[in-house]
């Protein structure tokens, strides 16, 4: 397959995905969900472990703002689903293969979503996490669910209020990250060897448990999709991306 949004390989059992739109900051766009998916759907019977990454500068900074300005610029309604996403993580979260999200540099907003939806996260000492969507009246609905069965509610929803990004030892400290190195590739490599002992029986086998043993996720996503869906059909928030895209200023400095 000839994708645009990602580069995507496999090595034996193992898929890696990147994560590539350099010119977009590595943000989410409609095109990315949908590649996602379709990996996503070949690994349901050809891996066992499936490593995400994105650029050595930046994982993945959250939902494409300017797509959303070119919507608006083109005055058009933007009626887009967070359906597909959330089920994008939530496959991460529960299909039949170990989830491995190796990240370097900047991991904002939809980004960390990735993140906290991987069975394991492993990073370098360039890696550092945010939610930035209350600066512009919005919060992270979808990621929630995900990130507060990572790292408890308290973290969540102090990484939430404050915006500022936190770094890996502080994401580690948090169980954000589960392990970290000045070279990850080696740390990526380590677990790779470990992992790929396992077979995708017993790996589908332990996922479907833990589902059923914790389906929070589930139980969250309706409430999540209707919170996500209010906060982005605001005209204000909306108005106040369109400025941020158009004028480089954020809503309280307009």
């Amino acid at each position: 397959m000839n994708y645009q949004t990602i580069k995507v390989r496999f090595q034996e059992s193992i898929c890696f995905l990147q994560i590539y739109r350099p010119e977009a900051n590595n943000s989410i766009n409609d095109l990315l969900i949908e590649e996602c998916h379709h990996v996503l759907a070949m690994c349901e019977e050809a891996a066992t472990i499936v490593v995400l990454e994105g650029l050595p500068e930046v994982f993945c900074f959250g939902a494409d703002f300017k797509e959303i300005h070119g919507t608006i610029a083109s005055g058009q309604r933007r009626e887009q689903s967070p359906e597909p996403l959330y089920d994008l993580w939530l496959k991460l979260a529960t299909g039949p293969y170990i989830t491995i999200s190796h990240v370097r540099g900047k991991a904002n907003a939809g980004g960390v979503g990735f993140v906290a939806a991987s069975d394991i996260v492993l990073a370098d000492e360039t890696a550092q996490f945010s939610l930035s969507e209350l600066l512009f009246g919005l919060f992270p609905a979808c990621v929630l669910p995900f990130l507060i069965r990572r790292m408890g509610f308290q973290k969540a929803h102090y990484l939430t209020l404050s915006t500022q990004p936190i770094s890996f030892q502080q994401a580690h400290a948090w169980g954000l990250v589960d392990a970290y190195e000045a070279q990850s590739e080696s740390l990526l490599r380590k677990h790779l060897l470990r992992f790929r002992r396992l077979s995708k029986t017993g790996i589908s086998r332990y996922k479907r448990y833990m589902n059923e043993l914790y389906n929070s996720l589930l139980q969250s996503k309706s409430l999540a999709l209707a919170a996500n869906q209010e906060i982005f059909s605001d005209p204000r928030n909306l108005e106040g991306i369109f400025w941020y895209i158009d004028k480089g200023q954020f809503p309280w400095e307009r």
